[in-house]
């Protein structure tokens, strides 16, 4: 008879750690299979509102997911080219929540949706975010003018320049979009079940993002650092992502309504 073995659970990280590897970059696949998927479906909706805005916030949302393969998702690159892709990838953030709120303002019909103006208003201020933040992101990263190279000066390695566009606007054009949907929804449509699905959609936005910023120090402390909440995040966002896109189907028509009655002479 054997001896019983003692197994301590640190033997199995390794091996865990490579599967939870492949668990991020995985779920960024899935999130950029079913947003393609996403607009699609929302091509079919030829009378739904904010249709091609919706899509562009897709396809913003898709390039996150491009780039968090390379930079939340660890994967094997070059520092210089980890860099550049965190630039694009802080940079594409803003400019989706940016597109993202410019949806809640569609909805209200100042402008036509789907016109010229409208997607080039939202494109071109999109890209005033993107290319100004990711800018930014870029010097700092690699020091091309130093103009921001106290941002390594420990210990408070502090860039406030990039806090306020990474982490508190995004924050602010989200906030706006729940309440401008919520006012739609409530005061100007006069429907409530809608808003199960915007309630859930911050839900679901909300633990990603504890996941990430309060949980992760207990998991990677557990898993010494073998892990952290970046993949539960990727996964809390892309349902929230979800349920944005049902909210807003559940408020707009598929088709333009068939006229009623015999429309001959």
């Amino acid at each position: 008879m054997h001896a019983p073995v003692s197994l301590h659970i640190s033997t199995f990280l390794p091996r865990f750690y490579i599967t939870s590897l492949q668990c991020s970059i995985l779920l960024c696949g899935v999130a950029i299979a079913t947003s393609i998927y996403l607009i699609l479906r929302s091509e079919r909706k030829k009378a739904a509102v904010g249709r091609r805005e919706m899509q562009l916030f897709l396809l913003g949302y898709i390039v996150i997911e491009i780039c968090e393969i390379f930079t939340v998702g660890e994967f094997p690159l070059k520092s210089s080219v980890r860099i550049a892709f965190t630039g694009i990838h802080i940079g594409f953030i803003i400019a989706t929540t940016w597109i993202l709120m410019l949806n809640a303002v569609v909805g209200y019909q100042i402008i036509d949706d789907g016109t010229p103006m409208s997607l080039g208003l939202m494109i071109a201020s999109a890209l005033v975010l993107l290319i100004g933040t990711g800018y930014i992101a870029l010097d700092t990263g690699f020091s091309w003018t130093n103009y921001w190279d106290s941002s390594y000066d420990a210990p408070k390695f502090r860039n406030i320049a990039l806090y306020v566009l990474y982490q508190l606007a995004p924050l602010v054009f989200l906030v706006a979009f729940f309440v401008l949907e919520a006012i739609l929804v409530l005061r100007v449509l006069g429907e409530t079940r809608p808003m199960i699905y915007l309630g859930v959609a911050a839900l679901l936005f909300a633990l990603g993002q504890i996941f990430n910023y309060v949980v992760s120090k207990y998991i990677c402390d557990g898993t010494s650092g073998k892990i952290d909440g970046a993949m539960f995040e990727t996964l809390f966002t892309l349902l929230s992502v979800v349920t944005i896109w049902v909210f807003w189907s559940s408020i707009t028509e598929d088709d333009w309504p068939m006229p009623v009655g015999n429309t001959y002479p």
